[in-house]
């Protein structure tokens, strides 16, 4: 399971008070945890996370933000970081912040948030995002995980 925080936030809430609080109940899971810095990347438009946290995605404009946002995500012991647009982005992460990000973290990056195109997962795992999350595209065209899987198999590995 990954247990997010969110380090691109300031509500204490969503960086450990509500860990706090499900800590026992995720122990007793069972579940393998992996702990995950979370960072809401600006796509363009308002997004869930941002109004349920009250916090300002990082702007997409701002490389060195995020990639400082990530480093000290991974040396407070993160295990993966993901940066995220959101869902129903306008404006998907661009290359060169996760070239960036991924340049300066020995962890996995996952990215996600408006990826619509087999191009654009591919540029995204070419850039250095080593998992891709695609929802809301999927959910208007089901056959587009394969056509994304396709390219990136042929192009990335």
């Amino acid at each position: 399971m990954l247990y997010l925080s969110l380090i691109s936030g300031r509500n204490p809430e969503l960086l450990i008070g509500q860990h706090v609080v499900s800590a026992p109940i995720v122990k007793q899971s069972g579940l393998e945890v992996m702990s995950t810095g979370y960072m809401v990347i600006d796509g363009g438009a308002p997004t869930t996370v941002s109004y349920i946290s009250n916090a300002s995605p990082l702007p997409s404009n701002k490389n060195e933000i995020a990639m400082c946002t990530a480093m000290a995500g991974e040396m407070l012991g993160m295990k993966l970081i993901y940066m995220d647009a959101g869902s129903g982005a306008i404006k998907p992460i661009n290359e060169s912040m996760i070239q960036k990000v991924a340049s300066c973290i020995h962890v996995p990056l996952i990215v996600g948030g408006g990826i619509t195109t087999p191009e654009k997962a591919v540029a995204n795992c070419n850039a250095g995002a080593d998992v891709i999350v695609v929802g809301n595209a999927i959910e208007k065209d089901a056959s587009l995980i394969k056509a994304i899987s396709a390219a990136i198999h042929a192009s990335v590995l």
